[in-house]
């Protein structure tokens, strides 16, 4: 069963299409990348399908729900429970510590819970770093906390828009092998990415051109590099 479906989805602002009746399908645990140059609708599709804007024609299908037809406080509801955020930009409190950062989407989900923060944090390498700032972590130590930050309420579907492009090939790979296990567990994965490498690490590429499907590529050799 798809966990996402776009059907005929247009996102128009005066004159200018930045999508164009676009069809995409995502199933339940696959992860997708999204490529495509600059001003092809990228960032727009990431933010209807991260329920932070709406289309202008067309349905959008999220778990059976059109996320297209629900009032903005719904829709912040939806992106609270079914939806995990990892940025290019990491979006850190930056006088909370790690772990605190972490507590911060527990609190706006349900109840924070530090030790449920701390495991999280174990699960991406960081355990000992709970206590630092963001100032005193590196950009790889940072976006690993953002990944812990998008699981720790157990998201359907985690989002990512360029969740590599700050970071250096080793961190680079850190991120994509915690992906993989994600992957591994059954999460379904989008990942908006301009990196062929990053794109390659998924089971299928969409690519966008002038806010239409250009085309999709399989890819062949998924799951036999990590």
């Amino acid at each position: 069963m798809a966990l996402l479906e776009l059907k005929n989805v247009s996102k128009i602002y005066g004159e200018l299409k930045a999508l164009d009746n676009v069809n995409i399908k995502v199933e339940k645990g696959e992860w997708v990348a999204i490529m495509g140059p600059s001003g092809s609708g990228k960032s727009t599709m990431m933010n209807i399908i991260g329920c932070m804007d709406k289309p202008s024609l067309g349905e959008v299908l999220l778990d059976g729900v059109d996320i297209s037809k629900e009032p903005q406080k719904r829709l912040t509801d939806i992106r609270r429970d079914k939806i995990g955020l990892i940025f290019q930009q990491f979006h850190m409190v930056t006088y909370l510590t790690a772990v605190e950062n972490i507590m911060v989407s527990q609190y706006y989900h349900s109840m924070p819970d530090e030790e449920e923060a701390l495991q999280a944090l174990e699960r991406v390498g960081l355990r000992e770093r709970a206590r630092h700032l963001p100032s005193q972590l590196s950009g790889g130590e940072q976006q690993r906390v953002c990944v812990a930050r998008a699981l720790i309420n157990h998201p359907e579907l985690i989002l990512a828009d360029e969740p590599t492009g700050n970071l250096d090939e080793t961190n680079e790979n850190i991120v994509l092998d915690l992906f993989s296990q994600l992957h591994n567990e059954g999460t379904t994965l989008i990942v908006v990415t301009h990196d062929p490498e990053v794109a390659e690490a998924a089971q299928r590429t969409i690519v966008l051109e002038h806010g239409r499907v250009a085309r999709e590529v399989i890819n062949e050799n998924f799951g036999k590099n990590r």
